[in-house]
């Protein structure tokens, strides 16, 4: 058996809206550990896109691709601070214009182009800083934390899904509508599983974890249980 590292990391994977982001930035809290909002960087790279011209017409894979060098550099050259839950670019708080609907579209689409994420790559291996780590996204326990010590795959049913962003959008005083929540929805996680480059899949050592019948507090629970599991079961 490897070696555990000697900076533990939590790696929750999962589709949109599954309550991951919630559930991991508890657990993080609650361990004492660092916290990174994976999803946070794509969604500062599309607004840093958009306030510079850099604008992907919706299904244009052409120009995608001619973008993709101008998205690849604007993404290693982000300026970003996080400060709890505030998210900082270029000295603007952009917490909330980052959960908007049209922000998480862009983002989604920006982080199928494979210079984006190799910029990103290692600027998110870098938040792996003593005593430890939680981090959630598309592809942390696949591609950016192999080694992580405990991946989850966090899911819950599309519609259960769509309800709490539709409660999230209307708390923040955002407009929203279930209807086109729920098809943006189906449409992201299309194109999470089918892209071509780190496609959202539960690695084979993921345990699933089902929220759609459980409350944030049920679900930060059993991951707590689950990482004090593996930190005290016997090396196999």
């Amino acid at each position: 058996m490897a070696a555990v590292p000697s900076v533990p990391v939590i790696a929750i994977d999962g589709p949109s809206a599954s309550g991951k982001g919630t559930v991991a930035s508890r657990v993080a809290g609650l361990l004492g550990f660092h916290y990174l909002d994976s999803g946070a960087l794509y969604r500062l790279t599309a607004l840093a896109a958009r306030r510079a011209g850099c604008l992907l017409p919706a299904d244009d894979i052409a120009v995608e691709d001619a973008l993709a060098g101008r998205l690849a550099q604007i993404a290693a050259t982000l300026d970003v601070r996080f400060d709890g839950a505030a998210i900082w670019l270029a000295g603007e708080d952009v917490s909330l214009v980052l959960r908007d609907e049209q922000t998480s579209r862009e983002a989604s689409r920006v982080a199928a182009l494979a210079p984006v994420r190799a910029a990103l790559l290692q600027r998110q291996r870098d938040f792996r800083r003593a005593p430890g780590l939680v981090t959630d996204g598309r592809d942390m326990a696949t591609v950016v934390f192999p080694d992580a010590v405990l991946k989850i795959f966090l899911t819950a049913s599309a519609d259960e899904r769509a309800r709490r962003r539709y409660k999230q959008l209307i708390e923040n005083g955002l407009a929203a509508s279930m209807e086109d929540l729920l098809r943006d929805i189906h449409a992201r996680d299309q194109r999470d599983a089918s892209r071509a480059l780190a496609p959202l899949v539960q690695d084979h050592r993921a345990s699933l974890l089902d929220t759609t019948c459980l409350t944030a507090d049920a679900a930060v629970e059993e991951v707590l249980r689950r990482y004090r599991a593996q930190a005290t079961s016997p090396c196999e």
